[in-house]
């Protein structure tokens, strides 16, 4: 399976020391330069910076080709690269939260899970407490609408 990640993603799996899932749901994933080096950033939270200065064997970084197009000129260099790396791998599955680019990415027929379905999906292996990791997410900041996390919990 090939995966591809944003920088929100990973982010937040550090903050609330969840990134472990990511080897365990999808064995490798891949990103970007842009969201390596967007993860490195001086703004970027210690932990973070830390985890991509010495990053794991599981997580390829990868340099990929631009093609600019207008609709992908809105988003962030980390969306809008990840999007294009998915494309160019026919990655089975992209990982993004920002609205925008989720929906530019189901338009150009890329299948998407953001950071809420991840931890979904680890609950359902057992590798994870749903209700504990969406208040760790609140903690760290993360915003969700709370009437979708009761949704989550009342579906698992």
């Amino acid at each position: 399976m090939i995966v591809v990640s944003d920088t929100s993603g990973i982010c937040y799996l550090l903050l609330i020391n969840q990134i472990e899932i990511l080897p365990v749901l999808y064995n490798v994933v891949t990103i970007p330069q842009t969201v390596a080096d967007e993860l490195s950033a001086l703004s970027s939270p210690p932990v973070v910076i830390k985890w991509i200065a010495n990053p794991p064997d599981w997580l390829q970084i990868q340099a990929i080709e631009i093609v600019p197009t207008i609709e992908l000129e809105k988003l962030d260099p980390g969306e809008r690269e990840a999007i294009l790396l998915a494309e160019q791998l026919k990655a089975d599955l992209v990982i993004l939260d920002d609205k925008a680019a989720r929906r530019i990415a189901m338009e150009r027929g890329l299948r998407i899970i953001g950071l809420l379905g991840i931890l979904k999906d680890a609950a359902r292996s057992g590798l994870v407490d749903l209700e504990t990791s969406f208040a760790q997410l609140r903690e760290v900041g993360f915003w969700v609408a709370p009437s979708l996390l009761e949704r989550l919990l009342t579906e698992e």
